[in-house]
């Protein structure tokens, strides 16, 4: 499986040759963008990452791996 690549200081995920960025809404709840446009959601709740998906672009897979590598990076750093 090929792991997410986190820059935290760009805000953006690099995953399977995609580029997502990554924008807050509020705590430990942010939107995912491709190209500009919200694909999804991923927050960290009840100690556990998830991803929404809001696009048929996107799985919800997809955004569980981003969720899962973005906060533990994130929380880290």
């Amino acid at each position: 499986m090929i792991q997410p690549n986190v820059d935290v200081a760009n805000r953006s995920v690099e995953f399977d040759g995609t580029t997502y960025r990554i924008q807050e809404l509020g705590p430990d709840n942010l939107a995912v963008l491709l190209a500009g446009v919200p694909v999804g959601r991923i927050v960290y709740s009840w100690g556990a990452a998830n991803g929404i998906s809001e696009s048929a672009s996107t799985s919800e897979e997809t955004l569980t791996a981003i969720a899962e590598a973005w906060f533990a990076v994130a929380d880290a750093g």
